[in-house]
């Protein structure tokens, strides 16, 4: 699908776009008029952790379970644990933040990245002057692997500091798994009517 026929959810429809029309993403930073979506803004960042507020359409995400898009072997991993009823936490923590459910539906879907298997990075994330732990994985031609997810966690922990946003994501309560995300698009749509119906 093209980027640009996948139903936003209202709070997206607001953001400020990029322009081909993308909406860009509450944590991404902005250089000389031009968002760079590659990047993740510190205090943008660290805000959404503290007041709880959704990384791609920044509204208050109620209590209750967050999402987050995974992808390779973490999308795997979750999705054997689920099915064979044990518990699942990954304990390394990450700098992508937590959203809500339609919000992480729709960003599976659009982001060229996370939407297709096949799909590489087109520019590398550099987090100062030098990659770490963190932030190795995620050079340029760097592949998304062969499945992808958007989960439903019970909570998530996080840690601001001087140069990083840490996220830790608890306890899995639901796993919608895709290959291509165009596969999520009747999820995004249930979830949308939902949304309309409150």
């Amino acid at each position: 699908m093209r980027f640009d026929t996948v139903p936003k959810p209202p709070a997206v429809e607001a953001r400020p776009r990029d322009e081909r029309g993308y909406p860009v993403p509450a944590i991404t930073p902005w250089e000389d008029g031009r968002p760079q979506f590659a990047l993740t803004d510190h205090e943008r960042s660290a805000a959404c952790a503290r007041e709880r507020l959704c990384s791609v359409c920044n509204t208050l995400m109620p209590r209750g379970p967050v999402w987050r898009v995974v992808g390779g072997a973490e999308a795997a991993a979750i999705g054997e644990a689920l099915a064979a009823g044990r518990p699942y936490r990954n304990m390394a923590p990450t700098m992508e933040g937590p959203g809500h459910r339609a919000c992480m539906l729709y960003a599976s879907m659009v982001c060229p990245y996370l939407a297709r298997s096949n799909a590489r990075r087109r520019v590398t994330a550099e987090q100062g002057d030098t990659p770490d732990e963190l932030t190795a994985h995620v050079v340029r031609g760097a592949a998304r692997g062969e499945a992808g997810a958007v989960v439903g966690f019970a909570e998530y922990e996080f840690a601001v500091t001087p140069t990083k946003v840490l996220f830790r994501f608890l306890d899995p309560v639901e796993w919608l798994p895709h290959h291509n995300a165009d596969q999520q698009l009747p999820n995004l749509m249930q979830e949308l009517e939902r949304i309309t119906q409150r």
